[in-house]
């Protein structure tokens, strides 16, 4: 039997899978506390600058703020080091995306999540560090590390399981992030003083590590090695049977076809017309989902209101959002295509409504229902597109595609924290760029084929034509590769 065949006997999604899951949602709490982290420690209370010959003398801070900008007076000309330290995590997330994705299809997914886990809980307690420099530091290397958590932590919770799970573990990361978002935000409400802050929420780091470590080998990734991992491979999949009450002591799988490709990840995507034309449309619609994910996340705390209020708002908003990913998934008359198409222009027509709602100064409460809409609907589009994405890539090469597609995504990260800031240019711009990125990223997912209830690929050669898994009119495309 395939590797598909084996989960059916063993249990697509039993006891064993359900413990291991678990453990990967709790880590997504963990990532989003780093990532939102610098929109809490980086508040901006209202001050009074005293000037003496032009030159900035003193700074006066109104309110109980005790915030990176406090402590080191960011504020007029120093005001873009909070911007600047948010960024620089959103630079680290893309290196990380970018080294550690092909790395985990050729060494594994486990060491690559447990070694970068583990950096990135020490790291974290750096940035609770003396100086801005450090600081600053600390938050591109937290990214690095927060990147390949990321990309292996979701990678595992698809191929942990049966196929026909994929949208629903998918969607349970994507939901367990927006909840840490909100603990997060009541986490700040909670402990002002932002150096307990980052301490206490990095914390939470150490308990998922020491679960973590209990996580087996990806089956999917060690039957894509072929032979050179059956012995390893049998052992997990025996004992997921035991665990799941299904035991299979004659479990045999029929090897995957063809040769192993996480070596050279990234030559074959680029090589590779098929996938070379999915990678390119997939990384303009990671870096649009980005884009307005982080933009309209990290402009909570401009909003008008309590900041931890937003915060927790903007988390909490995109909980109804997951229910209707997995429905939507699921039916035929749907799919991945056409819900993220739609999601996608739902997102831009909500940011379109706020464009004109912001025109009337006194509106503040429309333009942030506005503005959580779009927040709602662009969370939807961004589980899908990684459920999606990691369907229209074969086990072999499918960390070095969303390695590709996340450093996409994270250049649209780079960009969001300074996307709020051009409401110094009108109140409606940041959301114009949100509009029209959003219904170009639409119409374009209409151009990659449809998988819902396709068999996974597990080797680069199960997706030639001649194999039978290229989907929808991409035969057409690719006759070469017959």
């Amino acid at each position: 039997m395939d590797v598909e065949e084996a989960f059916r006997v063993v249990g697509e999604f039993g006891a064993y899978q359900k413990r291991a899951v678990a453990v990967l949602a709790l880590t997504q709490v963990y990532m989003a506390c780093q990532s939102m982290l610098v929109v809490l420690v980086g508040a901006t209370p209202e001050f009074h600058v005293e000037k003496h010959d032009g030159l900035l003398s003193s700074v006066t801070f109104f309110g109980d703020v005790d915030s990176i900008v406090t402590e080191w007076l960011l504020v007029k000309q120093e005001a873009y080091k909070v911007g600047l330290a948010g960024s620089l995590f959103f630079v680290g997330l893309l290196l990380g995306s970018f080294v550690f994705g092909p790395l985990s299809d050729t060494v594994g997914r486990r060491p690559v999540y447990l070694a970068a886990l583990l950096s990135e809980v020490v790291l974290g307690y750096v940035t609770a560090s003396p100086s801005y420099e450090v600081f600053a530091a600390s938050r591109l290397l937290v990214g690095l590390m927060n990147g390949a958590v990321g990309l292996v932590c979701f990678t595992l919770t698809q191929e942990y399981v049966g196929k026909s799970y994929w949208a629903t573990t998918g969607t349970l990361t994507s939901m367990t992030f927006a909840v840490g978002i909100a603990l997060f935000a009541a986490l700040g409400f909670a402990i002002r003083p932002w150096r307990t802050l980052a301490a206490a929420a990095n914390t939470w780091g150490v308990l998922c590590f020491l679960l973590s470590v209990t996580l087996p080998e990806s089956p999917r990734w060690l039957y894509s090695r072929n032979s050179t991992r059956q012995a390893q491979e049998m052992e997990v999949m025996r004992h997921m049977a035991l665990t799941n009450g299904c035991p299979a002591p004659d479990l045999t799988l029929r090897r995957a076809g063809g040769a192993c490709g996480g070596s050279a990840g990234f030559l074959q995507l680029a090589s590779h017309p098929l996938l070379r034309h999915r990678t390119l449309l997939l990384m303009y619609i990671w870096y649009v989902c980005s884009l307005v994910y982080y933009g309209l996340t990290l402009g909570a705390g401009d909003m008008s209101g309590s900041r931890y209020l937003n915060v927790a708002m903007y988390g909490l908003v995109e909980l109804p959002a997951y229910p209707l990913c997995v429905y939507f998934m699921n039916k035929p008359w749907a799919g991945r295509r056409k819900s993220l198409s739609c999601f996608l222009c739902l997102a831009a027509s909500a940011c379109l409504c706020t464009i004109f709602i912001a025109e009337d100064a006194e509106s503040a409460l429309g333009v942030t229902s506005a503005a959580l809409l779009g927040k709602l609907t662009v969370s939807a589009a961004f589980n899908i597109v990684y459920v999606y994405t990691s369907e229209l890539y074969p086990t072999v090469l499918r960390n070095a595609g969303l390695g590709v597609c996340a450093v996409s995504c994270r250049i649209g990260g780079i960009l969001a924290p300074f996307v709020p800031s051009m409401r110094a240019l009108a109140t409606a711009v940041p959301f114009a760029v949100f509009c029209l990125s959003g219904l170009s990223a639409g119409g374009l997912v209409l151009l990659l084929p449809e998988t819902l209830n396709a068999p996974p690929a597990q080797t680069l050669e199960e997706i030639l034509p001649s194999r039978g898994r290229v989907l929808e009119n991409e035969p057409l495309l690719y006759e070469d590769d017959k």
